[in-house]
């Protein structure tokens, strides 16, 4: 049985979601990061970041929330988290579950910041183009790659609720509240929150 070791308002909250959208049984392993639990040894040996989320499943061992959910994903197929490899939609899947830790998080911290990172040499551009690009993908809806949910909308929906709406980072759009009332109203996202408000 799979391991996700997980705090509560954390990035794990991305995990948790994914694990329930399985449908999968798992084990949750409370990581209590305030005092410190995720820099030892023995989690250290899973994610030698120090950072929680992190997933045990036999001998693997993975950290980093969009990794997990790829992984995962990919090993229970019949969730239908995922396209398949040969599935055209499988390139715009892959470009979506990396946008949030790839471009989503960085243009947060530079709003919250208000660092100045020229555009040219910036990896995600700059915020207002990020923000832009997201609006126009979730516009048309109602998933990223339209009438399928993935994994894909685990990472940029919780990013994204976790920007707009829990630490209101970035501001609101209408396309951006219909999108995580979406997510919200999905059995397993509650079902995440209510585990991570224990």
């Amino acid at each position: 049985m799979m391991k996700l070791y997980w705090s509560p308002r954390s990035r794990a909250f991305t995990t948790l979601w994914l694990m329930e959208e399985t449908g999968q049984p798992y084990e949750r392993v409370l990581t209590d990061i305030s005092t410190g639990a995720q820099k030892k040894p023995e989690f250290l040996a899973i994610n030698p970041m120090g950072k929680v989320p992190a997933l045990q499943d036999g001998d693997a061992a993975m950290g980093e929330a969009a990794a997990i959910c790829a992984y995962v994903a990919d090993r229970y197929p019949q969730a239908n988290l995922a396209p398949p490899v040969d599935d055209p939609r499988r390139a715009k899947y892959l470009y979506w579950l990396f946008f949030a830790p790839a471009c989503i998080e960085p243009a947060i911290i530079q709003l919250f910041t208000k660092i100045q990172v020229p555009t040219s040499t910036a990896g995600w551009g700059d915020a207002a183009q990020v923000f832009d690009v997201l609006d126009r993908a979730v516009e048309t809806g109602p998933w990223l790659l339209g009438d399928s949910f993935s994994a894909a909308d685990v990472v940029i929906g919780s990013g994204l609720n976790y920007a707009v709406r829990a630490f209101k980072m970035v501001p609101t759009r209408p396309s951006f509240d219909r999108y995580i009332d979406r997510c919200a109203a999905r059995p397993a996202f509650q079902r995440a929150t209510a585990i991570a408000n224990g």
